[in-house]
């Protein structure tokens, strides 16, 4: 069953799939994601839209480069029936979830992509957002695109902050089949150890 759904068929409000289903992908951009590359292999790099996110982008983007493999930048959609969340929309106000992270993730692209003018594989990245919750749908998404690796970065937290909060990186590190790199931003090792 193939999961990629149009956008006449995410706006008509197709029906939400189980967590035990495939995940919801989403086209964002014009881009059609999951697709098949004459390039040797994928990085997968999931983002939150965070500045350790937009270093993992970067770095994933360097070794996508030397390796001649595509870059799938992958954002998860908090599921409002799982965890809440919201995203705001360019009018500041509550718009659907899809709507806006699709928006979202097209600004960080723009952003990252012109940051880095000399890098051509952050001008032609597959886009994709599913819907559900992060480590579940990182999961499935690997298992769905098979990539050669994941990128992804950390927020950093330590101590009681990672306890009550959890590590998706590091759920993610033990969890997942395909190696996982995980990038911190160059501020968050002296953060850390202070």
């Amino acid at each position: 069953m193939d999961t990629a759904l149009s956008e006449s068929s995410a706006a008509a409000g197709a029906p939400r799939k189980l967590l035990d289903s495939a995940p919801r992908v989403l086209k964002t951009g014009g881009f059609t994601t999951v697709g098949k590359s004459k390039k040797k292999g994928r990085i997968l790099v999931p983002v939150d839209f965070s500045p350790s996110a937009e270093a993992a982008l970067r770095f994933a983007a360097g070794l996508a480069e030397n390796q001649r493999a595509d870059l799938i930048v992958l954002h998860v959609v908090h599921d409002p029936g799982d965890a809440p969340g919201s995203y705001k929309t360019k009018s500041g106000h509550l718009g659907r979830l899809e709507d806006a992270a699709r928006d979202a993730l097209d600004k960080f692209l723009a952003r990252v992509s012109a940051a880095e003018p000399k890098s051509k594989i952050l001008k032609n990245v597959e886009p994709m957002l599913v819907v559900g919750l992060p480590v579940t749908r990182i999961l499935e998404v690997i298992q769905q695109v098979r990539p050669q690796m994941v990128v992804m970065g950390s927020q950093g937290r330590t101590g009681l902050k990672r306890l009550m909060l959890g590590s998706k990186a590091e759920q993610l590190v033990r969890l997942s089949p395909v190696p996982v790199t995980i990038v911190k931003t160059p501020g968050q090792v002296k953060e850390a150890s202070e």
